[in-house]
């Protein structure tokens, strides 16, 4: 069963960073697109950033390109994904869900073009 776990939301001050963790399990594919996507109130899902596993490939949104990094653990063993915001803003408040889909099928920003979801952490920045 594939699992993915988000972790590291909470309450920040403009300006300040967050490290959020995606630990995933139970996949049946080798190569793979981890997704972090967020949702705001009365907003719709919106893709933020994304990552191969086979070449490391990233793609981020405009709204975060410079602030956000996403990376994936170096150690296998660990299946962790994680996303290190700096800088944030108020507007970056949502809550963050990682994704997941087989790059065979899918890749990029797009929430359809995942099939695989975590529950959730909040993000909130304060002004």
């Amino acid at each position: 069963e594939v699992q993915l776990v988000e972790s590291g939301g909470g309450l920040v001050q403009a300006g300040g960073s967050l490290t959020l963790s995606c630990a995933y399990s139970g996949f049946t594919f080798d190569d793979y697109a981890i997704g972090w996507f967020r949702q705001a109130p009365g907003k719709e899902l919106e893709g933020v950033s994304c990552i191969s596993s086979s070449d490391g490939m990233t793609h981020y949104a405009d709204s975060v390109k410079g602030r956000f990094t996403i990376t994936i653990s170096s150690d296998s063993a660990k299946n962790t994904v994680y996303l290190q915001m700096n800088s944030l803003k108020p507007e970056d408040t949502a809550v963050y869900y990682c994704a997941a889909v087989d790059l065979r099928v899918g890749y990029g920003l797009e929430p359809e073009e995942y099939a695989y979801w975590g529950q959730g952490t909040q993000v909130t920045v304060s002004s």
